[in-house]
């Protein structure tokens, strides 16, 4: 089982050399821009590890581990824009918007979803494709309930909104690992933990979400009890989860 630190760099690698469509000619820049923010690629690696401690290579994963972060940085290039969450920085730098326009970040962000599901169809099983999707439109649902500011409870916002990627990560490993539908059950079980996890903790570094609805002390008795359910989860799975384990940790004490 390799360390999450040699995962992360099987995704940088294979960003590095993702080649883009012909088509795209100048827009590649904009396109890397936004790949080369430095994020910690947590939904990949999260991916990968569920790959291996499954029972396969991770490089079997790399395809639609990579599709998964592309459809990730998608969304943040959209979120970023003045019609939605209109953020000026990224990690610590201009935006797409800030950086190149808006017209170019919107069609930067259309470009990355479709790289994206053009790596998904081309890997096997074709489920991989199908789970990408799901958990593109659950994502992109839940992005409209949050702007259109629907009634409705903040867990279950964040269950489509954050978790559906987080989710995602999990089934992709899954089916990369061939594990067939009706031995899955733990595994996505665990997986279904992840977004309230990562999402809680988000909020209290923000200050938003979870920490205005239940108060910082309240957001982070919820991640904790995210966290230890996850754990619970995996020790229900018969394989070595050690990897996929600090991985939830890592999650838990984030500090960015």
């Amino acid at each position: 089982m390799r360390a999450p630190d040699e995962l992360r760099a099987l995704v940088e690698e294979s960003l590095s050399d993702l080649r883009l469509d012909a088509t795209l000619g100048a827009l590649e820049e904009p396109i890397r821009y936004a790949l080369g923010g430095g994020g910690k690629r947590i939904r990949p690696v999260l991916c990968l590890a569920v790959a291996e401690a499954a029972g396969t290579d991770a490089e079997n994963a790399v395809q639609p581990a990579t599709a998964l972060e592309l459809v990730h940085t998608f969304s943040l290039v959209h979120d970023d824009l003045p019609a939605l969450d209109d953020d000026d920085e990224r990690r610590g730098r201009p935006s797409l918007h800030v950086a190149f326009g808006e017209a170019v970040a919107l069609l930067a962000g259309d470009a990355l979803l479709a790289e994206a599901f053009g790596l998904a169809a081309r890997s096997d099983p074709p489920e991989i494709a199908r789970e990408l999707a799901r958990a593109t439109l659950g994502m992109i649902g839940g992005q409209y309930l949050d702007v259109s500011g629907a009634q409705m409870r903040l867990e279950e916002l964040h269950r489509l909104k954050t978790g559906r990627l987080f989710a995602a990560a999990v089934g992709l490993g899954l089916w990369a690992a061939e594990i067939p539908a009706e031995h899955q059950g733990p595994w996505r079980a665990f997986g279904e933990e992840l977004g309230v996890l990562f999402q809680a903790v988000d909020d209290v570094l923000d200050g938003d979400g979870y920490t205005v609805e239940l108060g910082a002390d309240g957001a982070r008795r919820l991640a904790g009890e995210a966290a230890q359910r996850a754990h619970e989860r995996l020790a229900a799975v018969e394989a070595d989860t050690s990897v996929l384990a600090e991985l939830v940790d890592g999650l838990a004490v984030r500090t960015a």
